[in-house]
């Protein structure tokens, strides 16, 4: 009996000690060595990749390391008022609540465009600063000053007491092409040296984002990725040459972040605009002194034009070059020296790179002919801002009956105007809008209640017969309207007239 307890105990303890080891070893498993452990298959799914695209990936991996180094981050300190919320009661007791001066932060990103310590950035980015820094992409921190600022291009240059600074290749914005890969380099959402990727998905656009009428805006369009930050940073292509200036995104109002598109500042504007600013501190800029508009279909087949293209001539400021030159109201311009322009920001944009002195050659169309006027750019004189000169000469219109036409096949009606509606509007003719039907073909046009028609198919209108004779000439064709509102400005509109 004694015999059979030990070996029962002796069974017990082996299997106890059997479990143990399992336990420990981990249900068996032995755990390799380090040198015996192998994860991952042993052969990439593709073992050799294209040349092609190592090259293609390789462009961008040599465009980041080679760029990188000339952007810049900056720091900015401004001083602005400060809205105190101050319960309305209490309004009488702060008059000058909103005048209390406080400090806030910002910044962007900046292009070294010397070797000695001139950088390019947004006006944006700098304006209104009490202190700047920038920060290299090695680190290193310096005070900068502000060299010069244009509002008008939304650039600013600014500078650091440095020297053998890594200086950007400035390319060729006129050379770019929608389709092209491109690269944004900056410093968005304070990420430094963030390099993003895409293509160019549009030229010569203009957003309003500058609210001024001589601002210029003839931005870059792209699909890299570009946030708050990347402000004054590059738009480089695949030879790291620098086409662009990122100056502004697409946002859906509320994140104020990227949601699909960025704009840029061509280079060649940029660089036209720094070169003023670090040798005069600002810009002098030349101007033709003209109010332009895009030429549509309707104001094309109206002139004579075998397609919309150009742009037309609306207004003439008094004392401008084009005032001084063989101008005239309803010119279309076809080029700007050897540049084809069909957008009034891509002259805005050519002739904003020019100097005041330099002299522009303008391909026109006028009366069915072409042919070519030469312009020498004026200063801007501000005096001459509001100095339009509207060609209003011709006959006193009569005091007549108010007797009303309505031209329903484009959506408009008219009547005539006394000596008292036509002394308001500051002219000696013309046949008053009294109604424009929403959706219409005048409506189309930017027609309405209020204006004043002066002149169709280039001819003095004193009345709505007039009118009526004229615009039923054109059935099937455009006829060219001219109004005028009563500040006495005027514009140029073609409509097409139905044939019915």
């Amino acid at each position: 009996m004694r015999r059979k307890n030990v070996i029962g105990t002796a069974v017990l303890i082996f299997i106890g000690i059997v479990f143990g080891a399992v336990l420990v070893s981990g249900f068996g498993l032995v755990h390799p060595s380090y040198g015996n452990i192998k994860i991952g298959a042993d052969k990439p799914p593709v073992e050799q990749v294209n040349a092609d695209a190592a090259a293609f990936n390789n462009a961008f991996v040599q465009v980041a390391e080679k760029v990188t180094p000339s952007i810049v981050q900056i720091e900015v300190v401004t001083t602005v008022k400060n809205d105190i919320n101050i319960p309305k009661e209490f309004h009488f007791f702060f008059p000058f609540r909103d005048d209390v001066p406080k400090e806030q932060q910002g910044g962007g990103s900046g292009i070294i465009i010397s070797d000695d310590g001139y950088i390019l950035t947004n006006n944006h980015v700098v304006e209104n600063a009490k202190s700047v820094t920038v920060t290299l992409h090695d680190k290193r921190k310096y005070d900068a000053t502000v060299v010069g600022t244009d509002p008008l291009t939304d650039l600013a240059v600014i500078k650091i007491d440095e020297s053998n600074l890594p200086e950007a290749y400035l390319g060729d914005s006129d050379k770019i092409h929608v389709g092209q890969w491109v690269m944004a380099i900056g410093n968005p959402l304070s990420l430094a040296s963030t390099v993003t990727a895409g293509i160019i998905s549009a030229t010569s656009r203009n957003i309003n984002i500058i609210k001024d009428n001589y601002g210029v805006e003839n931005f870059i369009q792209t699909d890299a990725a570009i946030n708050p930050g990347n402000s004054g940073g590059a738009l480089v292509d695949l030879n790291g040459a620098v086409i662009g200036v990122n100056s502004a995104i697409a946002t859906n109002g509320f994140s104020q972040s990227y949601i699909g598109y960025g704009f840029a500042i061509p280079i060649n504007l940029a660089k036209a605009v720094a070169s003023d600013l670090i040798a005069n501190g600002k810009v002098s800029r030349g101007y033709i002194g003209v109010s332009i508009e895009e030429v549509d279909a309707a104001t094309a087949k109206a002139v004579g034009l075998d397609e919309p293209k150009g742009v037309i001539i609306q207004q003439i400021v008094e004392g401008s070059a084009a005032s001084k030159s063989d101008i005239k109201v309803g010119d279309i311009i076809l080029k700007i020296d050897e540049k084809v322009v069909n957008q009034p920001n891509e002259l805005q944009s050519y002739v904003a790179a020019k100097r005041a002195g330099t002299s522009v050659r303008l391909t026109l169309f006028r009366d069915g002919k072409t042919i070519e006027r030469y312009v020498t750019l004026k200063a801007r004189d501000e005096k001459e801002d509001k100095s339009i000169k509207v060609d209003l000469k011709g006959k006193k219109g009569k005091d007549i009956d108010a007797k009303e036409i309505s031209f329903d096949e484009i959506g408009l009606s008219v009547r005539n105007m006394n000596d008292d509606e036509l002394s308001e509007f500051k002219t000696k003719k013309g046949v008053l809008i009294t109604n424009v039907k929403s959706f219409s073909r005048a409506y189309n046009q930017r027609l309405g209640e209020g204006l004043v028609i002066t002149s169709a198919d280039r001819k003095e209108i004193n009345s709505v017969s007039e009118l009526k004779q004229i615009i039923e000439s054109k059935k099937g064709k455009a006829v060219l309207l001219k109004v005028v509102d009563k500040e006495g400005n005027s514009r140029l509109v073609g409509i097409d007239i139905p044939n019915k």
